[in-house]
């Protein structure tokens, strides 16, 4: 299975949100990831950062912040330059997907966690 380095945007240590079941799922299907979001704290034996640094390396980034709070983080999420951008339920935004699709990034409305468990991420 390829890794596909994946940017949890949103990330907590908060177990009964859906960011950390999908950092642990990630890592179990044997995916890297880099947990961002305003908590602090570990996910998956990975500390959270800040957005602030910038990962060229990036295959997804998978959304858990809603669209009321995603504008002060549209140039961190382009210029990281992922491949995709997974919009899980909830994080749908149409001004952020036509921002990527015009980049070249491809936007996906879809579940993290469905996604990996059949096979389709």
């Amino acid at each position: 299975m390829e890794n596909k380095k994946t940017i949890i945007l949103g990330a907590t240590p908060d177990s009964s949100r859906y960011a950390y079941l999908a950092a642990n799922r990630l890592k179990a299907k044997g995916h890297s990831i880099v947990n961002v979001g305003i908590k602090k704290g570990e996910v998956a034996g990975v500390q959270i950062e800040k957005p602030e640094e910038i990962h060229t390396d990036i295959d997804t980034i998978t959304l858990y912040v809603g669209p009321q709070n995603q504008p002060s983080l549209y140039q961190y999420i382009l210029d990281t330059k992922p491949k995709r951008i997974i919009f899980n339920p909830g994080t749908e935004n149409d001004e952020l997907e036509q921002m990527a699709a015009k980049q070249g990034i491809e936007t996906l409305e879809a579940c993290t966690l469905v996604l990996l468990s059949i096979g389709q991420y």
